[in-house]
């Protein structure tokens, strides 16, 4: 109970005060980067973080484990102990400071060389004032976008070295440390150096921009790629190329046309020139390395563009500085195998003269027995996965295909995948669907479609496949309307924490479909006169000589009542719930059901049962767990997902069935709480407030 307490409660100080954004980042692991550095200061110490310390085992588990050959006489030093004169950043990050080492994180090093060509973009990931001269304390600290937040991470500066060498990433020059820095502060976040290694560019841009990325096969590009590439540069998102490589020797190699194989290039530019008159589409490509260009048709001295026009050469800067060069869209089709446009959320432009997307983010869990559905291959419990609304309202300005509609892009990330790795566990197969909604819930985010909404219509979109990637994202165009996007794991009953986000061209509201709390039960009005007198002479017979039954007499009469019946599944119902139904119930004071009572209590049996039989689907005398929230629903109670979750934990078994009396039981207490918050909530505000003797009495109760 006391952990989702925490969860309500950082829920909340999140949402007011917008803390994990990059200006207001999370402390990551709670350490607080200048009260540490002040107390390291105060006390004349340099800082040795004991949350990942300078052993074994934050380098890795396996291949960098405490016995591999690959970690003996493995040394962590200071920058101090290394060189005589180490620096924080020489004159700019450049790509000159980022020389892979003994990791195979070669994705990561493409990322961070593709951002020292934003320097705004850095500076969020990179604090700016960091230095070995100032107020030097052994503590440096960078800031990382991990699954819906900015976290920063703080770190000493003791590196792995073997031999008096850096083990890892390292300057060219030896003197310059934040490549190293930065390196171990994100292995630090997935758990070990060895987390880092294998990846793609993606999601070391995603980590350091917060944004969504695409990627595009290049041997089968979309019709409208080069608009969609032009449109990308138009919102400042960064676009990266590369050549596939097909074995370890092609690594590095040159092309005939001076390309380099499996080597991270940046795209600059996507413009049009005439030649002869006639339209040609051209990219701007940047090596960050520098000097190895393109040396095929449109390179900086070829003849074409003799014949183009002067204003367009100048407009174009065609001769463009070392590393940076021109081809056409066609060559560069031909040329390179991936294309990755990482699209950035609008707190990372600066420029007025960018256009924004519109962004939209949550947080959603899978959960096994409530919200982990599966995809809907698995009718029975499809349905119960979390859902998002999407309301698509304007269409595209200049839509890219010609084609008017909404344009927007969906990624669908799971959470702490590199972590996982260290335990063994595999990620989950992911995917979703985007269902219309239909006419009767359009306007509305307090619903939960169910399936005779869902499970009679097809999907009118989807994600290209469902994968055990770490994010699966696509690119949309639909009709303007109203559409409920449904995450799910390929198989149900997988447990997992995910973020999806929702990139749009336009301004389109989302917000998570969940039912409002409402409780609307009929309650039984029973008096003296309307009790049968059969019904009046067996509660005499079994109330003894007081006339009232308690808590053990109820607990006897219904388990001998229920025993007698071979439809439903029970193990006898236990003194909380018999406790429960007389504080329900119990009008008079007396802590015993009188005759009227139990009566009233009869009757809601007598309806329970008729509602446990319409949702028992497969007349097993059970209910499943994701058959609950319909049964909770013609009960006249609506839960939204997490109280939902909290019920199936405390009343389904190990398989997440819930049989009769436990489906008594959740009910009456359902009720009980309900009509406790209605008495208290006294000017119906949807708010109580208790003191410390209230809440301990109630929650007693």
């Amino acid at each position: 109970m006391s952990n989702v307490a925490h969860h309500l409660a950082r829920r909340r100080d999140r949402e007011e005060d917008g803390v994990g954004s990059n200006a207001r980042a999370v402390p990551f692991n709670g350490q607080d980067f200048r009260s540490l550095k002040q107390e390291s200061l105060g006390v004349g110490r340099l800082f040795c973080d004991p949350s990942f310390p300078a052993e074994p085992k934050s380098l890795g588990w396996d291949q960098l484990g405490r016995y591999s050959s690959k970690t003996r006489s493995v040394e962590w030093k200071r920058p101090t102990e290394i060189c005589s004169n180490p620096q924080f950043i020489v004159e700019g990050a450049t790509r000159t400071d980022i020389c892979q080492g003994a990791l195979g994180d070669c994705w990561l090093l493409a990322a961070i060389a593709s951002l020292t060509l934003h320097k705004e973009i850095l500076a969020r990931v990179v604090p700016l004032g960091q230095s070995f001269q100032d107020d030097y304390a052994g503590i440096f600290h960078f800031q990382f976008w991990q699954y819906g937040e900015w976290v920063d991470v703080v770190i000493d500066d003791r590196l792995p070295t073997r031999d008096g060498e850096l083990l890892f990433v390292h300057s060219a020059e030896g003197s310059e440390f934040w490549s190293a820095l930065l390196e171990k502060a994100y292995a630090k976040v997935n758990g070990c150096y060895e987390a880092l290694t294998g990846g793609s560019t993606i999601e070391g841009f995603e980590d350091f921009t917060g944004g969504i990325a695409e990627a595009y096969d290049l041997a089968k590009p979309p019709p409208y790629l080069y608009k969609i590439m032009q449109k990308a540069l138009k919102r400042g998102s960064l676009l990266g190329c590369s050549i596939d490589i097909t074995s370890v020797y092609d690594t590095e190699a040159k092309t005939r046309m001076n390309l380099v194989k499996g080597h991270a290039y940046s795209v600059t530019a996507a413009e049009e020139v005439h030649l002869y008159g006639s339209p040609v589409q051209l990219v701007r490509i940047r090596n960050p390395w520098g000097q190895v260009e393109w040396n095929g048709a449109w390179s900086d001295d070829s003849r074409e563009w003799d014949s183009v026009r002067a204003e367009e050469k100048s407009k174009l800067e065609h001769s463009a500085e070392d590393g940076e060069f021109w081809m056409s869209y066609s060559d560069f089709t031909q040329q390179f195998t991936r294309l990755e446009i990482c699209n950035l959320t609008p707190d990372a432009l600066t420029s007025d003269g960018v256009a924004r997307w519109s962004h939209y983010q949550y947080e959603g869990n899978w959960r096994v027995g409530s919200t982990a559905g599966g995809c809907r291959n698995n009718p029975a419990t499809f349905c119960s996965n979390p859902q998002f609304c999407l309301r698509l309202c304007e269409e595209d300005d200049d839509p890219h295909d010609g084609e008017d509609g909404c344009s927007f892009l969906v990624g669908l990330m799971q959470k702490d995948t590199r972590r996982e790795k260290m335990f063994g566990r595999d990620l989950n197969t992911i995917g979703y669907a985007i269902y219309q909604v239909p006419d009767e819930y359009k306007g509305r985010s307090n619903v939960h479609l169910g399936p005779e909404v869902l499970l009679r219509q097809r999907s009118v979109a989807m994600s290209r496949t469902f994968s055990n990637v770490r994010e699966m994202s696509d690119r949309f165009k639909l009709p303007p309307g109203e559409y409920v996007i449904i995450p799910s794991t390929f198989e149900p009953h997988r447990k997992g924490s995910f973020v999806l986000r929702i990139f749009s061209e336009k301004h389109a509201p989302t917000a998570p479909m969940e039912e409002d709390i409402d409780a609307k039960v009929d309650e039984p009005e029973v008096s003296p006169v309307d009790v049968d007198p059969h019904f009046k002479q067996l509660f005499l017979k079994i109330s003894g000589n007081d006339s009232e039954i308690s808590a053990f007499e109820l607990q006897q009469i219904l388990n001998r009542v229920i025993s007698q019946r071979t439809d439903v599944k029970t193990e006898g119902f236990c003194m909380e719930t018999c406790r429960h139904i007389i504080s329900l119930l119990d009008k008079d004071g007396t802590t015993k059901l009188g005759l009227v009572e139990f009566h009233t209590l009869w009757l809601k049996i007598q309806k329970y049962l008729e509602i446990f039989q319409n949702h028992d689907s497969d007349k097993s005398g059970t209910i499943s767990s994701h058959e609950l929230r319909g049964a909770l629903t013609e009960a006249g109670f609506q839960m939204n997902s997490e109280v939902l979750h909290v019920m199936v934990q405390h009343y389904a078994d190990a398989q997440f069935a819930i049989d009769f009396d436990c489906f008594v039981g959740c009910l009456i207490r359902l009720e009980m709480l309900f009509k406790m918050f209605k008495t208290l909530d006294k000017k119906n505000t949807g708010k109580i407030e208790l003191d410390l003797f209230q809440w301990i009495c109630l929650a007693m109760h």
